[in-house]
């Protein structure tokens, strides 16, 4: 440890009091898959603006942007801002992929007057059937809809899936192993029984548990979406109303590298204004930090993106208390 605590020191006369940088966050929030019924110019009309709407709301973080001056119009105006699109024959039918051009969606955001927390990370999908098998793509495509209207979206397991009893117990090498195969700390896990299934909401490392009754698995998988958006919107979507300041304490850091990454990571975040370095102390430091948004949601975000697991215990002299994933 004690070289970890020099190159820590040479590390902290680069990072002490740098500046926020805030990198393009890399993946395709700004590409959509919309059903359309033909491909005429009002079906496609139609398709660009519900693929803004749902890009809209990713860039702004899961905000609902519905109520804001100026909406409306910009979903009329959504063909402007297309920078491609394609048709495509799918299992449900013919779609229309759409990507639009990511400078434009950011200036309208910022237009439409929102600060955004950052865009979200997917949601890995690991939803058991009845007979304790994986459901695959197609079989969860009506979760997968009504999530990705309302802005979140979703990735599957691949053939090597993590185990869903690790990751529902938050095991820390288990969700280091989804953020490596995945990129992300969101998780949801499900169970369908007869007439009603199991959820539990992996975020961070912590648990939202909750159930739901429905006549079928689409309804049960349909009205999931529905509840995983909303327990996501209110752990993850508080905006502050003006600067917030406070402290993060970050262990699990076992060599600079790992600092030089939780740096990194945190001035990649929109959110983060400033962050300053006051002090480390075996494999943990404490980080003043300045953002939009209050401290406890600010950890809450970084942890949702897989690099860190959210800490019941507090640290002594910090507000919120994270560890390092590797």
């Amino acid at each position: 440890m004690r070289l970890f605590r020099l190159l820590i020191v040479a590390l902290l006369l680069v990072f002490a009091a740098l500046p926020a940088s805030h990198a393009q966050v890399a993946g395709s929030p700004y590409s959509v898959v919309v059903p359309v019924a033909d491909t005429s110019d009002a079906q496609r009309d139609q398709a660009f603006a519900t693929a803004l709407g749902q890009v809209l709301t990713r860039v702004a973080g899961g905000q609902d942007l519905r109520s804001n001056a100026g909406y409306a119009d910009a979903l009329g105006n959504a063909a402007s801002m297309v920078q491609k699109f394609q048709y495509q024959r799918a299992a449900t039918g013919l779609v229309l992929n759409v990507e639009f051009e990511p400078g434009s969606v950011r200036r309208l955001v910022a237009k439409l007057g929102v600060q955004s927390a950052g865009i979200k990370p997917p949601v890995l999908l690991l939803v058991q059937g009845g007979d304790g098998h994986l459901l695959d793509q197609s079989a969860l495509a009506s979760l997968a809809a009504t999530a990705g209207a309302r802005g979140t979206g979703v990735v599957y397991p691949d053939g090597n899936p993590p185990d869903p009893a690790r990751v529902a117990a938050a095991d820390p090498a288990a969700l280091a192993a989804v953020n490596r195969q995945y990129h992300t700390g969101l998780v949801l896990l499900g169970k369908l029984r007869d007439g009603g299934a199991d959820w539990t909401l992996i975020s961070g490392g912590q648990a939202q548990r909750w159930s739901s009754q429905g006549a079928s698995a689409d309804a049960l998988l349909g009205d999931a979406g529905n509840g995983l958006v909303e327990r996501l919107g209110k752990q993850l979507n508080v905006i502050g109303a003006g600067p917030s300041e406070g402290k993060l304490w970050v262990s699990g850091l076992a060599s600079a590298m790992d600092y030089a990454s939780l740096v990194a990571t945190l001035q990649d975040d929109p959110s983060v204004k400033q962050v300053q370095t006051l002090g480390a102390q075996n494999d943990g430091v404490l980080l003043y930090i300045k953002a939009s948004v209050p401290i406890s949601a600010l950890a809450a975000n970084l942890a949702a993106g897989g690099h860190l697991l959210l800490q019941g215990e507090p640290h002594p002299g910090a507000d919120a208390n994270l560890r390092w994933l590797r």
